[in-house]
């Protein structure tokens, strides 16, 4: 390593965690290790702009890609925080596009499409349906092909009761991203979460490894790319 390298990732290592379990330092290193900057990201379920973003600290390098957020209130704060990111208000599809349900939870992290996984959390927790919004979905991609001209760094997923069924409907025939960060554990008021099989056996048919496991998050990396 060089002097000035040696410099860097001292510089990066007292840099802020935005993620919710440091998952964006982990990353940080990887693209060091590689020596990639301007990082381009596609980030799914987006949420808060800046709070628990595995792609916020990027942006804040100089970074940028496209953020997937289907609450129209944080689509506003991410286009006001985050201006040179694309922001698309809309949830994503496993198939055609169209509209669904979105079921706005009165907190914002546990809102989901998936209606079972709302009317158990309004029926069993404190966490209750707010709002149910008609919202478009785009396929994941159409959402690649029409935004990104070159592969793209890093895709993050985090879209509460989706995240396998989005995993496996991605073309990795066409779209292979360097790495991805995806929650791979279900929700649990009890800490008594269980990891999602097919979304570790998808990744592993289509040649991506495990780089790092955080609990909540995985992060996959592409093993044509190593």
């Amino acid at each position: 390593m060089s002097f000035f390298d040696r410099v860097l990732f001292k510089l990066f290592r007292f840099t802020p965690t935005f993620s919710q379990a440091g998952e964006d330092k982990i990353l940080q290193h990887l693209f060091f290790s590689r020596k990639l900057n301007n990082i381009t990201y596609l980030d799914i379920g987006t949420n808060h702009p800046t709070i628990g973003s595995n792609t916020y600290l990027f942006y804040r390098a100089g970074g940028s890609g496209v953020c997937v957020e289907p609450n129209p209130a944080l689509c506003s704060m991410i286009r006001s925080k985050r201006p040179r990111d694309i922001c698309i208000n809309a949830g994503v599809s496993m198939g055609e596009e169209g509209m669904a349900d979105f079921y706005s939870m009165n907190i914002h992290t546990l809102s989901t499409f998936s209606k079972e996984e709302a009317e158990t959390l309004d029926r069993t927790t404190e966490y209750k349906i707010k709002e149910v919004l008609k919202t478009p979905l785009k396929n994941i991609n159409n959402i690649i092909r029409d935004n990104f001209k070159s592969p793209i760094h890093l895709v993050s997923i985090d879209v509460e009761g989706w995240n396998q069924e989005i995993v496996e409907s991605i073309d990795f025939s066409k779209n292979r991203p360097l790495c991805f960060c995806v929650e791979t554990i279900t929700f649990s008021l009890e800490n008594k979460g269980v990891k999602l099989q097919g979304i570790f056996d998808k990744f592993r048919e289509n040649d991506y490894s495990v780089y790092a496991e955080t609990h909540l998050n995985t992060i996959f990396i592409d093993n044509r790319a190593v």
